[in-house]
């Protein structure tokens, strides 16, 4: 099984970060929260800070697991599993690298966007409102 981790930021007026992967990436233009594979050894906290460092150029001031999802895809030999973290970003200009294209978007404008497949039910979480990745960080 291959772990993932994804994070799920929200600025102060509630919209979240969301990246469109590249034409030429795996499930090419689908939607998804920044973040990436785990390597072998590595903290999954420690994965997140690496992942967010490489896609868009900024450090995390702080992260709490909010999900976790195992699924696997019918053109990916292994199954994933994905710790989804909610997120805030530490000092530094956010500098998306790896991405086609990117979005600061409302929890209820979430289901406009072709997310990719794993995502759905964090998707759905955030948009009535369950999840709330700013309250679950207030408290750190």
């Amino acid at each position: 099984m291959r772990q993932v981790v994804a994070a799920v930021i929200e600025r102060s007026d509630r919209r979240l970060f969301i990246a469109q992967r590249r034409r030429d990436d795996t499930s090419p233009l689908k939607w998804e929260f920044p973040g990436g594979k785990v390597r072998n050894g590595e903290k999954l906290e420690d994965a997140l800070v690496r992942e967010i460092q490489e896609e868009l150029g900024v450090t995390l001031a702080k992260s709490r697991e909010i999900a976790q999802v195992r699924y696997r895809y019918a053109n990916f030999p292994e199954e994933l599993e994905i710790h989804f973290y909610a997120a805030q970003l530490g000092e530094g200009e956010l500098t998306p690298r790896t991405f086609e294209q990117v979005a600061w978007v409302l929890p209820k404008e979430l289901s406009q966007y072709d997310f990719l497949a794993a995502n759905q039910e964090l998707i759905a979480h955030l948009a009535t409102g369950k999840i709330k990745p700013g309250e679950v960080l207030e408290n750190l």
